[in-house]
């Protein structure tokens, strides 16, 4: 059986563990929540090498991409130094790939329209190719950026803004503490109503969950969630909150959405590498291979 965690930074409420089989090859699937402590996830990953197939990082990313460049964290890097014999994977070749497509089978299968629509993405910073399919579709974004990643009341309207935006903020974010930019441990249970009205026109919010919950007003009718790594408490939440449709770009594996950190690391347990050492061809057939659906939930 091969074996795959997810060592999050995150809520260690929000565990779940699953076995499954995936192109005839049985899989234990596990995530665990460090609670935001940073050492205690380092000392979790220096445990696993060389016991488990691959690794994933939750909570937080390794990199972030905008407007053809790569930005590290600064924190983040530690973690490469604690798995010498264990591939080590993000996410955020998968968010470059099916969350892309993800809003493509929206339009496509779904015929949810995109042009003209009001779509409210969390980060794009994250989730990159999400923004830029969306873009390509002709929907009337705002990017939150700068709004939820640090606090300040300004929305972005173009790709083009968001990476002279981010190529001035890059040094100082790129250098903070995780948890100064991602809600982690117990402040991922926190909510703010500070951009409540931003909201109230808005048809169709995409990114990450964690940044969804924190920021959504009470109602949420008639909207369309495109997020990952949300458990069935979240779904029901969506549903009081009267959400018309949640879609996650990855399946749903007994009551969880698991992030592509997750899903990221299964690719790796089946090719024996990370998609980082994949050629685009050999990732892509891969991904043909295994088909990853969406998850689509109609309230």
């Amino acid at each position: 059986m091969k074996k795959v965690v997810s060592v999050s930074l995150g809520s260690s409420k929000r565990n779940h563990k699953v076995e499954t089989t995936i192109l005839g090859e049985e899989f234990s699937i596990e995530r665990i929540g460090m609670d935001g402590d940073m050492n205690k996830a380092m000392a979790k990953m220096r445990e696993l090498d060389g016991k488990v197939d691959a690794i994933g990082l939750g909570g937080t990313d390794l990199y972030l991409h905008a407007g053809g460049r790569r930005y590290s964290f600064r924190e983040s890097k530690k973690f490469l130094t604690c798995l010498p014999n264990t591939p080590l994977v993000d996410g955020s070749y998968l968010k470059n790939t099916i969350e892309r497509r993800v809003i493509y089978y929206v339009e496509e299968e779904l015929g949810y329209r995109w042009a003209g629509r009001k779509v409210l993405q969390m980060a794009a910073v994250d989730r990159f190719g999400m923004a830029e399919a969306l873009v390509s579709r002709k929907a009337d974004v705002i990017f939150g950026d700068i709004m939820f990643a640090l606090g300040l009341n300004i929305p972005i309207r173009s790709l083009k803004t968001l990476s002279r935006a981010f190529r001035i903020v890059a040094p100082i974010i790129m250098s903070m503490p995780i948890s100064w930019i991602y809600p982690t441990g117990e402040a991922q249970e926190k909510t703010s109503d500070k951009y409540y009205s931003l909201f109230h026109d808005i048809e169709a919010i995409t990114g990450d969950y964690l940044f969804i919950k924190k920021y959504m007003p009470p109602d949420m009718t008639g909207k369309v969630i495109i997020t990952n790594t949300v458990t069935a408490d979240d779904v029901e939440e969506l549903r009081k909150r009267k959400a018309k449709m949640l879609i996650t770009a990855t399946p749903e594996m007994e009551g969880r959405s698991f992030g592509t950190n997750v899903m990221e690391a299964v690719l790796a347990a089946l090719a024996g590498k990370a998609p980082a050492d994949m050629t685009p061809q050999e990732l892509d057939a891969l991904l043909a291979k295994v088909d990853f659906k969406p998850r689509v939930v109609e309230f």
